[in-house]
């Protein structure tokens, strides 16, 4: 299935953080875990203004991204998790330089 966001949304594929605590502890599915706040960026729409105009987004597919924690919607598809975010709530690019 081909999903493609609209106006500035943007699809996410979460990273999830390691299942294992800094003290070593390994910590089980059932627990209560912090929600991720990095991703892959995996569809971007078009961009779209709140005034109708038309902008290319400054994210694109592929990138890594941290974004705010509360701000995208989880979505679920193919049994797969994903988040949808406007290009608000995305708060940087990560990168290895």
């Amino acid at each position: 299935m081909k999903i493609t966001p609209l106006y500035d949304n943007i699809l996410i594929e979460a990273i999830k953080e390691n299942e294992i605590s800094k003290g070593g502890v390994y910590i089980p599915e059932t627990t209560e875990k912090e929600k991720p706040q990095r991703g892959i960026v995996v569809a971007v729409g078009p961009g779209k203004n709140k005034d109708g105009s038309w902008y290319t987004p400054v994210v694109k597919v592929g990138d890594e991204i941290l974004f705010n924690k509360y701000g995208p919607n989880e979505i679920k598809i193919d049994d797969k998790e994903y988040l949808v975010a406007t290009e608000n709530d995305i708060l940087a690019l990560i990168t290895n330089e």
